[in-house]
């Protein structure tokens, strides 16, 4: 699909709401966001953060604006950051921000700002085009290339002060940023499932290639089952931050390593006609390795184990 059609179709999705995080049918949400991975991980790109832009703003109690498609900015590159300078009611924004989806696409985006406080900030882009510009030619795969993600260059940028969402730092410390978390990988956990079924539709079985059509078919059932897992305790505790951020680091690895393990089977059980001469699987393979990287790998582990030594520490009974 053009990234026209990928708009066009994420309009069709949203026309049926999709369950906001943490209000009881989460479990149904991490589903739904499967779901449209395995249709089209770049739809899903785009699917996934409008929604996430749509809870993000149920939290801070405000609606989004009817028919309109979000997106969230908010990837921070070490001393790169926006800067908003106040001028009387208001204020400007100015510097760069990459990693940017639907950039000349979508609609309106909730854009992190750090400096010189961490601020979230809703623009509407159809009105922007003056003070903002693109720069797509950074971006060097062909993974991807319908979502248009690109480097905004923001220009003293004139926002109102009912642009800001929540105050400082609410983007991040919110138990809504960890529930959030989760809905990449259930997108990670669609396409994973793409895989598996293009691999359910072939004819060979000889033992090895059966092998691993059985441990895809596993690992699919056991990311569905996490996926529902995760849902169902999000919805028990719904504001706990640091049980929301434990269970999304682990969510988020887990699904990561049954992905791989997928995308590896895949090659070895089919091997190279797949992803040389099937335009779609080939997308797909190299969509879902690039998708994954989302995931921070070992840096979130480091915080994963940080914050389960932490917890044993304080249950450590005093000297």
């Amino acid at each position: 699909m053009t990234g026209v059609e990928l708009i066009a179709r994420l309009r069709e999705l949203d026309a049926e709401p999709i369950p906001l995080p943490a209000r009881g049918d989460t479990a149904q949400r991490h589903e739904r966001l499967m779901s449209v991975g395995r249709e089209d991980l770049s739809l899903a790109r785009l699917a996934e953060a409008h929604w996430d832009a749509v809870a993000i703003l149920a939290e801070a109690d405000r609606d989004p604006e009817p028919q309109v498609i979000y997106g969230v900015w908010a990837s921070e590159i070490p001393e790169q950051p926006l800067r908003r300078d106040v001028h009387g009611d208001g204020f400007t924004i100015t510097g760069i921000k990459h990693f940017c989806s639907g950039a000349g696409l979508i609609d309106r985006a909730l854009v992190t700002v750090a400096e010189p406080e961490y601020r979230l900030v809703d623009i509407d882009l159809r009105s922007a085009e003056s003070s903002i510009r693109f720069d797509g030619n950074g971006w060097n795969t062909s993974a991807f290339a319908e979502v248009n993600t690109a480097t905004v260059l923001f220009d003293a940028l004139v926002c109102s002060a009912n642009d800001t969402v929540g105050g400082p730092r609410w983007y991040l410390e919110r138990a809504g940023f960890w529930h959030g978390a989760c809905g990449p990988a259930a997108c990670w956990a669609g396409g994973a499932e793409g895989l598996l079924d293009y691999a359910r539709k072939q004819t060979r079985d000889d033992a090895h290639t059966l092998a691993h059509l059985g441990a895809m078919e596993a690992s699919v059932w056991a990311l569905r089952s996490l996926l529902v897992a995760a849902g169902d305790e999000i919805d028990e505790e719904p504001r706990d931050v640091g049980k929301a951020r434990t269970r999304a680091l682990m969510v988020r690895h887990l699904v990561e390593q049954h992905c791989t393990d997928i995308i590896r089977r895949t090659a070895r059980a089919y091997g190279p006609h797949p992803l040389a001469m099937d335009e779609n699987i080939c997308r797909r393979y190299e969509e879902l390795d690039l998708y994954l990287r989302q995931s921070h790998a070992e840096r979130d582990l480091e915080t994963l184990g940080r914050g389960v030594k932490a917890q044993r520490d304080v249950q450590l009974p005093s000297a």
